[in-house]
């Protein structure tokens, strides 16, 4: 009896561990690449690594904090990175400043190579990582200063890497990591993108970062960054009720929308790709232009406003010309973005890079409040503030602004916030990897931030007087 017993016990071990056996096969061939492959990726958790619904803004995009990212690239690669840049910018550079020989002058992006990103104690593996920008790049490179920007995709190795697929951080695939190129101050990309957004304007989130790279010597800290959301990611998503629509990154000449200046080839198209549909683009570009406008007005409106937001962009006219950003559409033929919003069927105008913000003037000044100066070369300016309906809209956009989001006080109050926030990351930054070039630089240019907003709102006051 005994031995029947300790045969039935064996058989039922046995039989237990077979069904757990099973069972585990058959739960590992459920699993997704949120969950599966932590052999590789030992760090590896659905919420941290995984695709999610929601991406952690309130980790990645604080407003009060400065984040700190490691990031480990082997010699090689980044030997072959710089060896990328120099072929693409060091001899056939033609000169900086936005407008100016910018990376779609050349036949491709610089390489991506892989790195690994160490964050809150957790490690990303084989993310890509490449150099990214246009004057921001470029300028920084012909002066040889090391503060480069840097853009990131958590899952561009994942064909040669199955243990990655579908990566992400915190539940965004790209990031980029500004270099805030020019600006002493170290926050005007953030104010900016914060105050469009606050004012109703879609606009990629931000937050800053102390950045250290390790290229085989040891960690070494490349200074205080902007990380700045990628509108084609997570933007549409989180800011419009459906990101289902048509993206477009305008650049070269038709992105000035003027008469015969349309090519389709400068309207990247970022999101459905597989359609390839231009037709809206194309449609404001001949709607703009079209005779109607003088010869009859009213249907020149209607068709405008069925395919265009235009009492978006006129609020976004109101933030822009009060803040002086001057590299941007009426000046310069980049830095915006036109979604296609599927609740309306409107083009959508969203604002992008505004490093260069908050200056009283460079390369010949922002657009000014009135924008009289503006020509037909800029049809979206200079056609719509041409109709009185539509200036007088602009005008109360203007005062709305200066009332609500941008008074003195408030903004004040903010600079002396990020002034404590930043400016031991700011002193920190070394010789040659900085944009902060004297002695209390970086102090200076926040007490101009804050006479430059009081200068604002008593400009704006007195062009509405």
């Amino acid at each position: 009896m005994k031995a029947i017993k300790k045969d039935i016990k064996t058989v039922s071990v046995f039989l237990l561990a077979l069904m757990l056996i099973l069972g585990s096969c058959r739960k590992d061939d459920l699993l997704t690449s949120t969950e599966a492959d932590t052999s590789e990726n030992p760090d590896w958790s659905a919420a941290t690594h995984g695709i999610v619904t929601d991406p952690d803004y309130e980790v990645v995009f604080p407003d009060d904090e400065v984040l700190r990212i490691d990031i480990t690239i082997s010699s090689d690669n980044w030997e072959a990175m710089q060896d990328d840049l120099k072929d693409l910018l060091g001899s056939n550079w033609g000169g900086g400043g936005p407008g100016g020989g910018g990376l779609s002058s050349f036949s491709s992006d610089p390489i991506w190579v892989e790195c690994t990103v160490e964050f809150n104690d957790l490690e990303w593996n084989h993310v890509g990582i490449r150099y990214k920008g246009n004057s921001s790049l470029q300028s920084t490179y012909s002066s040889g200063n090391d503060k480069l920007p840097f853009k990131l995709d958590f899952d561009e190795f994942e064909n040669e890497h199955t243990a990655i697929t579908d990566q992400r951080f915190y539940g965004f695939k790209q990031l980029s990591l500004k270099n805030n190129f020019n600006d002493k101050g170290l926050m005007r990309e953030k104010v900016a993108s914060d105050l469009f957004r606050e004012y109703g304007i879609p606009c990629a989130r931000t937050s800053f970062c102390a950045l250290y790279i390790d290229n085989g010597s040891g960690p070494e800290y490349y200074g205080l960054y902007t990380i700045v959301e990628e509108p084609d990611d997570t933007v549409l998503s989180s800011q419009f009720n459906d990101g289902s629509g048509n993206l477009y990154k305008p650049d070269g000449d038709a992105a000035t929308f003027a008469n015969g200046q349309y090519d389709e080839d400068e309207m990247e198209l970022k999101t459905n790709l597989d359609v390839a549909d231009y037709s809206d683009v194309e449609s404001l570009y001949e709607i703009i232009n079209s005779t109607d406008r003088t010869n009859n007005t009213e249907s020149w409106k209607a068709a405008l406003e069925g395919i265009f937001n235009v009492n978006h962009f006129l609020k976004y006219l109101a933030v822009n010309n009060t803040i002086q950003n001057w590299d941007t559409y009426g000046i310069m033929t980049h830095n915006y973005y036109l979604y296609n919003n599927p609740d309306d069927g409107l083009l959508t105008w969203m604002p992008w890079d505004n490093n260069e913000a908050f200056q009283n003037g460079n390369n010949g000044g922002a657009v000014s409040l009135s924008m009289s100066e503006v020509n037909s070369q800029w049809p979206l300016i200079s056609y719509i503030i041409s109709q009185d309906e539509y200036k007088a809209i602009y005008e109360e956009y203007l005062e709305a602004f200066i009332t609500d989001v941008f008074t003195t006080e408030k903004m004040v109050s903010l600079y002396d916030e990020y002034y404590y926030l930043l400016r031991d990351y700011a002193y920190d930054e070394r010789n040659g990897c900085t944009f902060i070039n004297y002695d209390n630089a970086f102090d200076d240019a926040v007490s101009s931030l804050k006479s430059h907003a009081s200068s604002r709102v008593n400009a704006v006051a007195s062009y509405l007087d």
